[in-house]
């Protein structure tokens, strides 16, 4: 069965039918040509597609397209559509937090999301004082991400790229 749907991809609007079992992932990738989000594990377990959905952090594979209908969606080639660098994306570079660049666009993505966390003062599972703000600490950050897998291990340096942009916002 088929639905038709509109997907805001990094401010554009795009109409398109789809089958109802199509994950927003293969949306973006297959029928809007959008290769920022990656298909790594294609079961949520690796963060590679992750994508900014209606402002928060989401894995593309495991949502479906048609569950999305009208949905604001930013993917890390949307985070500077003027061609500046987001926060994030400088940050990454400055710390050279990357090293096949697979897992860069959801990893910049999540980061993206953690800062907004951060900013909206949510714990997380490490917060020790569920009663103050969080602390943007190696911990704090490290829990964050850690749904985002990186096969070169390059954490060393996703880490303070993370801490390095939530001292720039």
């Amino acid at each position: 069965m088929d639905a038709e749907i509109t997907l805001r991809v990094d401010g554009e609007a795009h109409r398109l039918t789809v089958d109802t079992r199509t994950s927003l992932l293969d949306a973006l990738r297959e029928r809007l040509g959008n290769t920022s989000p990656k298909k790594g594990c294609d079961h949520g377990q690796c963060g590679a597609c992750t994508v900014l959905l209606d402002g928060d952090r989401a894995l593309t594979c495991l949502a479906l397209a048609v569950a999305h209908d009208g949905a604001e969606i930013t993917t890390a080639d949307g985070l500077a559509p003027a061609g500046e660098l987001h926060p994030v994306q400088q940050a990454f570079l400055d710390s050279d937090a990357f090293q096949c660049g697979y897992c860069t666009p959801g990893q910049v993505c999540s980061a993206v999301g953690v800062l907004d966390e951060f900013e909206r003062g949510w714990p997380s599972h490490v917060t020790e004082d569920l009663t103050g703000r969080p602390e943007m600490t190696s911990d704090e950050v490290a829990e964050r991400m850690s749904g985002n897998l990186c096969r070169c291990a390059a954490y060393v340096n996703i880490t303070p790229a993370v801490q390095q942009a939530g001292g720039a916002r």
